[in-house]
């Protein structure tokens, strides 16, 4: 099979898969080119809540193709940063599924998802120092607001990769799984997602990545959704609430 996304959406889930097993799940270039319409294409769909990145045969990504750098570094980063900056933007929750190597961009994309869920054994690194390659600022900044200045440049200057536990202790991972856990535990946490309100979701998910223009508007948001009132009457009547809003 040619290195490419697979994606797949069940139970309100759409789960992207980086197939490029032969090469670690590396990158090419047109895999980083598909990303951006593919997410587009999944946000677009009322039938997805949340979505999950991971790679194939138990490796997340090893980055990107190093035979596009010798093309052309200034297209490939540039590419890399365009679908990070897509993932990041992806208005629904994302969480990243590790297993194996994430490296390199593959560490770039787990950064710009709002989750990250790593089995034991995952190792993590960002590499542009082993390359010469200047890293972009904006994968810069938004590594830095996880982990903090101090443990970004330790990464950044050394290209060390660093364990699953050591990522959870620094913030760059959210949770470890063991072994064999990994996938039980998406499953689960995805469906309490996708069962929670996606108005909050999505309020939150703005504030928390830095808007500070859009008060005004995601309280006209609540105040018209009724997703308040129906979470409270769900609350006291001591069912599931039924959410009723979504983005237009």
């Amino acid at each position: 099979m040619e290195p490419q996304l697979l994606h797949d959406v069940t139970d309100a889930v759409a789960t992207v898969v980086v197939h490029h097993p032969a090469k670690r799940n590396a990158m090419t270039a047109a895999m980083w080119r598909a990303l951006p319409p593919l997410l587009d294409r999944l946000a677009a769909d009322p039938g997805v809540r949340t979505l999950v990145l991971t790679g194939a045969d138990g490796t997340f990504c090893a980055g990107a193709d190093i035979s596009t750098l010798r093309e052309s570094p200034a297209e490939a980063q540039e590419l890399a940063v365009l679908a990070e900056e897509a993932l990041a933007a992806f208005p629904k929750p994302t969480l990243a599924a590790v297993r194996g190597h994430c490296v390199g961009g593959g560490a770039q994309l787990a950064a710009a998802c709002d989750l990250r869920f790593a089995e034991e054994g995952a190792l993590f690194g960002v590499t542009p120092a082993r390359l010469g390659i200047v890293y972009p600022a904006s994968a810069t900044r938004r590594l830095v607001s996880l982990v903090g200045p101090a443990t970004a440049k330790y990464l950044l200057f050394s290209g060390e990769l660093i364990g699953a536990r050591r990522a959870l202790r620094t913030g760059l991972v959210d949770e470890v799984l063991p072994e064999g856990g990994l996938d039980e535990r998406v499953a689960e946490f995805t469906r309490l997602l996708a069962a929670r309100s996606p108005l909050t979701q999505a309020a939150a998910k703005e504030f928390a990545d830095g808007r500070t223009d859009r008060d005004a508007h995601w309280t006209a948001q609540a105040r018209g959704s009724g997703d308040t009132a129906e979470g409270v009457a769900a609350f006291l009547e001591r069912r599931t609430p039924r959410f009723t809003w979504s983005a237009e």
